[in-house]
């Protein structure tokens, strides 16, 4: 966990769910322990929020729903000036996203989001005005409504991205696979 601000918005990994679309497509584990390039799914998504050097907060408490887990990872962080939310199931994410949804935000928009091959992806970021709003959620929408409200006061930035990793969260086995796919085809290139 590393908290040092210094202006930056601190990027929160929500890593509270049970997995239970997982296990019940055949998992044996939990989504995050899963095995994935040599390491596992939660370690790919941590390693990608170290390579951004930004600040960043692991909340895993085995909250009831993502909302309560979002409210209590920005309640840890209540002195960050914002904060990026990013479910831990995110291995392909890059490093280069979280800092472009960072920028947004530093830039002063309220709630920042990217976008790739027209969908919306996360991390989604959120100004520290929202801090208030966020500390409030509970149940399984998690920030949903806070940004819902936003984007229809056109308060959201959309941050196009070269990254299909803002959309490849790992839910089933076949979705294990195809980032699997997604990882080795990255590995070749470079």
């Amino acid at each position: 966990m590393l908290t040092d601000f210094k202006g930056r918005p601190c990027v929160l990994i929500l890593a509270s769910g049970r997995g239970e679309r997982f296990r019940a497509s055949g998992g044996t584990m939990h989504k995050l322990s899963a095995p994935l390039g040599g390491s596992t799914v939660l370690d790919h998504t941590l390693a990608a929020v170290r390579a951004s050097g930004l600040p960043w907060h692991l909340e895993d408490a085995g909250h009831p729903g993502m909302g309560d887990s979002l409210a209590a990872a920005v309640r840890a962080t209540a002195d960050a000036p914002g904060w990026l939310v990013l479910p831990a199931d995110l291995p392909l994410v890059s490093p280069q996203t979280l800092l472009k949804v960072a920028d947004a935000l530093r830039s002063g928009a309220q709630a920042a989001q990217p976008i790739h091959a027209g969908q919306w992806g996360h991390p989604v970021g959120f100004g520290a005005a929202c801090g208030e709003a966020l500390m409030a959620l509970s149940g399984e929408k998690g920030g949903a409504p806070v940004l819902k409200a936003l984007r229809q006061a056109g308060d959201v930035v959309q941050v196009e991205v070269d990254d299909a990793g803002v959309l490849t969260d790992i839910d089933t086995l076949d979705d294990l696979a195809r980032a699997e796919l997604v990882l080795q085809a990255r590995l070749k290139l470079i």
